[in-house]
């Protein structure tokens, strides 16, 4: 009787008024306090009261239901159809949409919807790779951010792909611990692909100069994520490289020179095909004989022995890697051993592109060095 009484009321009372009715109206629908039949007598005049073209009245009824476990299916499909906050509300808490009907939902296109799907709590990665698919940017960058979401590596690779040039896409996506070291180079080279284009169309250098300086910000990038705490994907990053044709004995190089030694002795195995540990083992030689066969197998460059050499018995010293610098990036004081063994060898820039190189990275490596102090 109450409930059809308030439904005569609502034909002609004012929108803020029936707002605040049905707030309360829905407030008590679902206590635990109400009996069987007056909230089966609610539940069949919910429907009628959705139905009512104020955003307003809306709002209100999604507001609550939304986190209801026990609202019925077909009214909570109704509201989530919603346009505006009303809808948003339900597809972003409504604990009684299952997985189906989130993805067609998803699946109608709307960008509103889409992006109040991927801030649900503990988002499925089912849906989370349908939102991959078809969603925006603005939904692949909310469930990018979404902490709780199931987003599985393949789908946030599938992220990269499409949206990978967006900065504030790529930036949230970096952050993230578990983004897969494929996905990671992805990034890696839109940005220096976007980078060498920027300075060549400037005509500020050359294309092969802006070519190389973008390889080396690859090849830098590629060793800092390498050097994060707890990285457990050293050998699927430098596979991914190999297989791209990116493993190149510059590369390699600055991984060792960087302090990175898994990184350096995953390299090593990949493009000499022997195993990881034997690696190590002949890296460990202090004679240095059994490193040059292993040298000499990989076929790299005659001129970055030395480098390679003297880096690695650096490395050995105990007493220096008690003060190597924790921070990601070339080590200024290998490269300055690494760069007298070559004077001492009577090499110089003119005659060995590799000290040429190596100059630019003790440059590189005085200037980070120069700028942590600055900010220290």
């Amino acid at each position: 009787m109450i409930v059809r009484q308030f439904l005569e009321w609502a034909r002609t009372a004012p929108e803020e008024a029936r707002a605040r009715a049905v707030a309360a109206l829905a407030r008590a629908y679902v206590s635990p306090e109400l009996g069987e039949a007056d909230r089966a007598e609610m539940g069949a005049a919910l429907p009628v009261i959705a139905a009512d073209a104020s955003p307003l009245v809306q709002f209100e009824l999604a507001s609550a239901l939304c986190r209801h476990p026990l609202a019925p299916v077909d009214l909570v499909l109704r509201l989530a159809r919603l346009p505006g906050a009303a809808g948003a509300l339900v597809l972003e808490h409504s604990p009684v949409l299952n997985v189906r009907e989130l993805i067609a939902l998803i699946a109608g296109g709307d960008a509103g919807r889409q992006q109040a799907i991927a801030g649900r709590a503990d988002l499925p990665a089912p849906v989370a790779a349908v939102l991959a698919e078809v969603a925006d940017v603005s939904a692949c960058l909310v469930l990018v951010r979404n902490p709780t979401a199931d987003v599985p590596g393949f789908v946030l690779g599938h992220i990269v792909e499409r949206f990978g040039r967006v900065p504030e896409l790529r930036e949230a996506l970096l952050v993230r611990p578990d983004l897969p070291a494929a996905a990671h180079q992805a990034l890696i080279r839109v940005v220096a692909g976007a980078l060498s284009s920027f300075v060549a169309e400037r005509e500020w250098l050359s294309p092969g100069e802006a070519a190389r300086l973008a390889r080396e910000a690859c090849d830098q990038a590629t060793v800092t994520q390498a050097s994060v705490p707890h990285f457990t994907q050293s050998r699927t990053l430098v596979e991914g490289l190999q297989a791209r044709g990116e493993l190149t004995s510059a590369l390699v190089l600055r991984s060792l020179l960087s302090g990175q030694m898994r990184l350096f002795l995953e390299a090593v195995s990949v493009l000499s095909g022997i195993g990881v540990d034997h690696v190590a083992a002949l890296a460990a030689d202090r004679s240095g004989e059994a490193f040059r066969v292993l040298y000499d197998r990989l076929g790299l460059p005659a001129g970055a022995f030395i480098a390679f050499r003297t880096a690695l018995a650096v490395l050995q010293s105990e007493a220096y890697l008690d003060d190597l610098d924790a921070a990601p990036g070339l080590r200024l004081r290998i490269l300055d051993e690494v760069l007298a063994a070559y004077e001492t060898a009577g090499e110089s820039a003119e005659g060995n592109r590799i000290v040429g190189m190596l100059h630019r990275w003790q440059s590189e490596a005085r200037e980070r060095g120069q700028g942590r102090t600055l900010a220290a």
